[in-house]
């Protein structure tokens, strides 16, 4: 396509040469304008941190679970140390009692005898005893028994539980759950006892105030059985009646070894 202009079509477009020194100027005749407008160049944005905020929930539950291990591991080992325990280290570990076999071994004599015999300690813990013993099948007895036969009892490895006449009968009861239903158990009253409960084994013996003393239960745990002079000595035929004067041979008692 041509173009036109006047003059002819040997005139071209006159193009006018900026003066020396001038500035450019903008095609719209302004000052160069910068890219994006403003008064200045921009200054760099700081990029700006959001902090992230941390969950605590799974923390404190890894903590938690950690926490239940380490203690779940503890207790194992903790039972492990004590099962294996000799039960007279366990009777050692028993606040209180009183282990006759270390100090005075020379009262647990252990021949039978007849008639009644004198003990250094009320309870009597061992010694001489008469030849039969007290039933001790978890035989609870309302009244005060033979010393002479509840001795051959501990030495068949049967734990005594004997309480002051007058305790009252929800001690006694509480005394009673622990014996009634378990062999090489049994348990009467004493007349002017020490203190309330006298817990006693072949050799060894715990005096409490209260049944629901829990020193009772590890007395029975650790001695009940293990205590024995005559591993494998039962406690069923035993003698049955209640009375302080012993029962000889030939009065209708059964022999015991």
């Amino acid at each position: 396509m041509s173009i036109s202009t006047q003059g002819g079509p040997e005139r071209r477009p006159s193009v006018v040469k900026p003066a020396a020194g001038a500035k450019p100027t903008s095609p719209g005749g302004g000052k160069p304008s910068r890219s994006g407008g403003g008064k200045g160049p921009r200054k760099p944005i700081t990029p700006v941190k959001v902090a992230q905020q941390r969950s605590w929930g799974p923390i404190l539950m890894f903590v938690a679970v950690g926490a239940l291990a380490v203690g779940i591991i503890g207790y194992g080992a903790f039972a492990v140390i004590k099962g294996s325990e000799s039960w007279e280290d366990r009777a050692a570990g028993i606040d209180g009692i009183t282990n006759y076999r270390e100090t005075d071994p020379g009262m647990l004599t252990a021949n039978h005898k007849t008639g009644p015999q004198t003990y250094k300690t009320t309870p009597p813990v061992g010694g001489d005893h008469n030849a039969a013993w007290q039933n001790c099948m978890g035989d609870v007895y309302d009244a005060p028994i033979a010393n002479e036969h509840a001795v051959h009892s501990m030495e068949h490895g049967a734990v005594w539980i004997t309480y002051k006449t007058g305790l009252p009968q929800d001690q006694i009861d509480t005394l009673a759950s622990k014996v009634r239903g378990n062999e090489f158990m049994l348990m009467s009253p004493i007349d002017g006892l020490s203190n309330n409960i006298s817990v006693q084994a072949w050799g060894y013996q715990l005096k409490v105030d209260t049944a629901d003393d829990d020193r009772i239960d590890s007395f029975i745990r650790a001695l009940r059985i293990n205590a024995t002079q005559e591993p494998n000595a039962g406690c069923s035929s035993g003698v049955t009646a209640t009375g302080t004067t012993p029962r000889d041979l030939g009065n209708g008692t059964q022999q015991g070894s």
